[in-house]
């Protein structure tokens, strides 16, 4: 089976593998605008909530002891836009605004625990 790890960012919990791309929000420990950060920037992430390799499970409480998460910033992007319509009946108004969320779009490289990387 494959290597994975449930890392825990921007709130939200992601099921990652090395060599695949994830967008998230934010990373709790860039405190920086995400616009400036470069395709150069390494990132390491503690918060490791379960770690498999092969048959082998590790499951942190809350968090797996000396794992960590190493990867790289791709590029900055965009979410897709999202539209809300407000209408207000016997009034004739209506509201269209649109959102979209900030994301960085980052790559895993490998997966660590106790030092020693987990491959395949």
């Amino acid at each position: 089976m494959n290597t994975y790890a449930i890392i825990d960012t921007g709130g939200k919990q992601l099921r990652v593998e090395p060599g695949r791309f994830y967008d998230v929000c934010y990373f709790t420990s860039l405190n920086i605008n995400p616009k400036i950060l470069d395709s150069t920037t390494k990132i390491l992430i503690h918060r490791v909530l379960l770690i498999r390799h092969s048959s082998i499970i590790n499951i942190g409480h809350p968090w797996v002891k000396n794992a960590i998460v190493k990867g790289r910033i791709l590029h900055p992007c965009s979410s897709k836009k999202i539209i809300v319509h407000k209408m207000r009946s016997k009034k004739k108004t209506r509201l269209k605004k649109g959102y979209r969320q900030s994301l960085i779009r980052f790559v895993v490289d490998s997966i660590c625990l106790d030092g020693k990387e987990v491959n395949e």
